[in-house]
């Protein structure tokens, strides 16, 4: 499972990699950044829905509720994305393993009473449930408490069950286990959640009925703080850290001024509530490049996650130098296309002045899929190490 692709990668031996990667990070960070640094989003779908790697086709549904196997399949995740990826991060066996619970996107609506699908060859989602004949239940029964509700109850004891291993001198590899974190101490953002649960009425309730739809919205950022708050204490995490990272892929159904009217106060309140001064960060993914100048004016957003579409031309003009960008290759373009068309893209994307004030980390665009050849992300970083290099 060794990748193999790269003079500083060849063997078991990363070190030479590593040290490089410790020296571009403090270069970027200090503002003096050599290059542009590349890395890749990865998670355990990347194995569990490639038959080629997923050996003993453990499903979706058996990761989600089984504690042993979700802490196996991350661990396997884990050694494959460091013996394997080339990107501008840590390669090889680490001193120990971060590991966490992990309940994909479909947690939070979950949590307040939506089923959850499981289907072969897909990740798991939230079905919607609320609909026009129970669409007041929720604000009926009043606040949810997240971690009494039976997911979150299976949250807390895949949570616990990690510590205990963590304890008892678990080792994978002959690494013990770092770090476990629960799940909720960020969120996918109160409109997606309200969309979750009530599908594409959620527009219609916004423009026909504001007031149930206002009401939701503030129930749902109530019960987003609520959670967050409680998976810091259990984390043992900062009350009130100085920066927030959060989501809300789903104003990308929303115009820049109805984005400010109808959802912006939430996002506003979510922030104000959960963190500090800032600087906050904000993944975004789809169609929502309108929206990023009103993210940093008036949420004080410095770093953004994005997707695609994104009009890399124009882009660093519209949010400033100051902005941190994560983008690039299309996931699709990935997984299909071969290298030379890889290296093209890449070539086009820092060349259209995104790289303007060194604040840009070239990456997917967004979570690379399962299948992606690994000769076209060795493409990606090579185009990455020769066209993104600053003068």
């Amino acid at each position: 499972m060794i990748y193999r692709g790269h003079e500083d990668m060849t063997g078991s031996d990363f070190s030479a990699h590593n040290e490089k990667v410790v020296s571009l990070w403090e270069s970027y960070h200090a503002q003096r950044p050599r290059r542009v640094p590349v890395i890749f989003g990865i998670n355990p779908r990347f194995i569990l829905l490639d038959p080629k790697l997923n050996d003993n086709a453990v499903t979706f549904e058996r990761y989600s509720s089984d504690p042993e196997v979700m802490l196996d399949i991350q661990l396997k995740t884990a050694e494959y994305i460091r013996l394997n990826i080339p990107q501008d991060a840590p390669m090889g066996l680490p001193e120990r393993w971060n590991v966490s619970v992990d309940l994909q996107n479909y947690y939070e609506a979950a949590y307040l009473g939506a089923p959850v699908r499981f289907s072969e060859g897909a990740v798991p989602v939230a079905e919607k449930f609320l609909t026009d004949q129970n669409k007041y239940e929720l604000l009926e029964k009043g606040p949810v408490d997240p971690h009494k509700t039976p997911l979150g109850r299976k949250m807390r004891e895949i949570y616990y069950y990690m510590l205990a291993r963590r304890e008892e001198g678990f080792l994978y590899r002959g690494r013990p286990l770092g770090e476990v974190v629960p799940r909720g101490l960020g969120t996918d953002g109160p409109f997606t959640l309200f969309v979750s649960l009530r599908g594409e009425s959620a527009l219609v309730d916004m423009y026909i009925e504001p007031e149930y739809f206002h009401r939701m919205m503030a129930f749902l950022t109530d019960f987003i703080i609520s959670d967050i708050r409680a998976t810091r204490r259990l984390a043992g995490r900062q009350e009130r850290p100085e920066s927030f990272d959060f989501a809300d892929d789903s104003i990308e159904l929303l115009g820049a001024s109805d984005y400010r009217e109808h959802v912006l106060p939430y996002h506003r309140r979510l922030i104000d509530e959960l963190a500090g001064a800032g600087p906050h960060s904000m993944h975004i993914c789809g169609d929502v490049q309108r929206h990023f100048p009103t993210l940093k004016a008036e949420l004080g957003i410095r770093s953004i996650d994005t997707g695609f579409p994104i009009d890399w031309s124009t882009l660093r003009d519209e949010v400033g130098d100051d902005v941190e960008i994560y983008g690039g290759v299309h996931a699709d373009m990935l997984r299909r296309a071969g290298p030379e068309r890889i290296t093209a893209e890449v070539e086009r994307i820092l060349g259209s002045g995104i790289m303007r004030g060194g604040r840009f980390v070239l990456r997917e665009a967004n979570n690379l899929a399962p299948g992606t050849p690994l000769a076209n992300l060795h493409a990606m970083y090579e185009a990455a190490r020769e066209y993104g290099r600053y003068s």
